[in-house]
């Protein structure tokens, strides 16, 4: 096979920040190859390279060489330029509802791109969309064609970003994290599309992830960035089983594992046919005529000491059972914690069991509040919880928490602006740590983070509940983490539950369809 894409000592750099250092690799006709490193090492800066979709001039290449087809890329003009774009290389980019426009049908986003580089008429490019919905395998094309972004489901809409790219029959595709947002049996489903796409259209992929699972699992080569330089390139199943460099080993080897905490036979928690229902419609008097049922007659229990793992597809209900488990929002059925019953409990009598429930958000840039410092952040539930402690005593009891926590007691005055995604969860966590919760919900904590920023939290995580003698309810779509640290299993589905029990045993011989699927989808099996 010979060489469709050729990069030869390529530097990018922005300003006068140089962010990717002399790198070189080829891609073959008909290869995927997959682009696996931490946020920062250069990854989406060199797939913007090759379709110099940098911010030129604030961006520049100092070195090198890009050549597709055995043509330079770097110095093209533009109007050169877009006959590549989208003709003989397309991309895909994270998050497909960003990418598309809520303005306009599906069918008018497809067309645009046959319109700009075809010279087929209103009808052909009608015909010609509807075909490619089919071949990114969305059902009813002509009943999507007049649909908007909104109007589809996450995968349906990268799949639309997909037929986008194919439209005009690229040589090569650029995946930037096209499945990171998504479920994992969605996930799954559009990495096996780009599989047979790549197959039936002899296309070449370059495929960028930090989910080394879904590297291993698609790609042929395989390329190791950290800090803008290439440690490790090669077959991707040589890589995997016998790693050379030590970032390639550390990368492989940053997965959770299980820690003997000490599980007592008493719960901490029973949650008894627990119902959450939202109001979708109202009459012209203000009375509710139906709702949706988020949860639907859930019943668990959380022992001393366990770590109970939650998963199920967006919209199964996880979220919202932590949410009510915290009064954050009203429910049907009963919440007993360590033996009361906290259902009915006024808001004077609860405030202590808030202190001993805290909860851990997904996003900890959107959970910190901006204008404070960490100080402030970390030390606010002391006011409403310990108002009799003296100002040196919380500020004693925060410097110690934030170095349990494993932060720098040097933030004490810095703002959440000033931190890394890590470093603002690490603040988040000791934000709840330092009221000596009991139990910790976890609501997707590392799913914005990566790999190996991941598996140090985990390890904190981990290490606090160890010390602590903590019980965490981790919920999460990631599968295989939550195989590595849960101690028994809750699966979801449309607000029910699927399966309950011990983690490893459902693992391990799933009872149901459902479970089995997910399993299979997270690439265990």
């Amino acid at each position: 096979m010979t060489n469709l894409l050729e990069i030869k000592n390529l530097s990018i750099a922005f300003d006068d920040n140089q962010v990717v250092n002399d790198i070189s690799f080829n891609v073959k006709q008909g290869e995927i190859l997959g682009i696996v490193g931490e946020s920062g090492s250069g990854k989406s800066s060199i797939a913007l390279s090759i379709l110099q979709l940098l911010p030129y001039p604030k961006a520049s290449h100092p070195s090198g060489s890009i050549k597709l087809e055995q043509k330079e890329i770097i110095g093209l003009s533009e109007d050169k330029l877009c006959k590549i774009r989208g003709v003989k290389a397309s991309m895909i980019f994270q998050e497909p509802l960003s990418s598309l426009n809520p303005l306009h049908t599906i069918g008018k986003q497809i067309g645009e791109v046959l319109k700009i580089h075809t010279d087929l008429d209103k009808e052909q490019i009608r015909t010609k969309v509807i075909e490619l919905l089919d071949l990114v395998q969305i059902p009813n094309g002509l009943e999507k064609y007049h649909a908007y972004p909104h109007e589809l489901s996450g995968g349906q809409r990268q799949r639309v970003i997909i037929a986008i790219a194919l439209a005009n029959n690229p040589k090569l595709l650029i995946a930037d994290e096209p499945t990171t947002a998504l479920d994992v049996t969605v996930q799954k489903e559009i990495l096996d599309l780009l599989k047979n796409l790549q197959q039936r259209l002899n296309m070449t992929i370059i495929f960028i992830s930090h989910d080394l699972s879904v590297i291993k699992y698609l790609t042929d080569k395989t390329i190791v960035m950290k800090d803008g330089i290439i440690v490790e390139q090669g077959n991707t199943t040589k890589i995997f089983k016998n790693p050379e460099h030590k970032y390639t080993q550390n990368l492989i080897a940053s997965q959770s594992k299980k820690t003997e905490n000490k599980i007592s036979n008493n719960s901490i928690l029973k949650v008894k046919n627990l119902t959450v229902k939202y109001p979708i419609k109202k009459s012209i008097f203000g009375k509710v005529n139906s709702y949706f049922t988020a949860v639907n007659n859930v019943s668990f229990s959380v022992k001393k000491g366990e770590i109970l793992g939650i998963v199920g597809e967006s919209g199964s209900g996880k979220t919202t059972i932590g949410n009510a488990i915290t009064r954050l929002l009203s429910y049907d059925g009963e919440v007993i914690f360590d033996d009361v019953n906290i259902t009915k409990l006024p808001s004077k009598n609860l405030r202590k069991y808030r202190k001993d429930i805290q909860i851990i958000f997904q996003d900890p840039y959107n959970s910190l509040n901006p204008r404070f410092t960490v100080k402030d952040i970390i030390g606010e539930g002391l006011d409403i919880h310990y108002p009799h402690f003296s100002k040196q005593e919380k500020t004693n009891l925060i410097i110690k928490t934030m170095k349990e926590t494993g932060l720098n007691i040097d933030f004490l005055n810095r703002y959440p602006n000033e931190f890394s995604g890590g470093q603002r969860q690490r603040i988040a966590i000791a934000r709840a740590i330092i009221l000596k919760p009991r139990l910790i919900i976890l609501d997707e904590p590392t799913s914005a983070l990566d790999i190996t920023i991941q598996s140090q939290i985990i390890e904190l995580l981990q290490s606090l509940q160890k010390k602590h003698n903590l019980s965490y309810i981790f919920i999460s779509h990631d599968i295989k983490l939550i195989k590595e640290i849960s101690n028994s299993l809750l699966v979801l589905k449309q607000g029910k539950i699927i399966e309950f029990g011990q983690s490893d045993k459902i693992f391990n011989s799933p009872e149901k369809n459902y479970t089995n699927t997910l399993v299979k989808s997270s690439f265990l099996t």
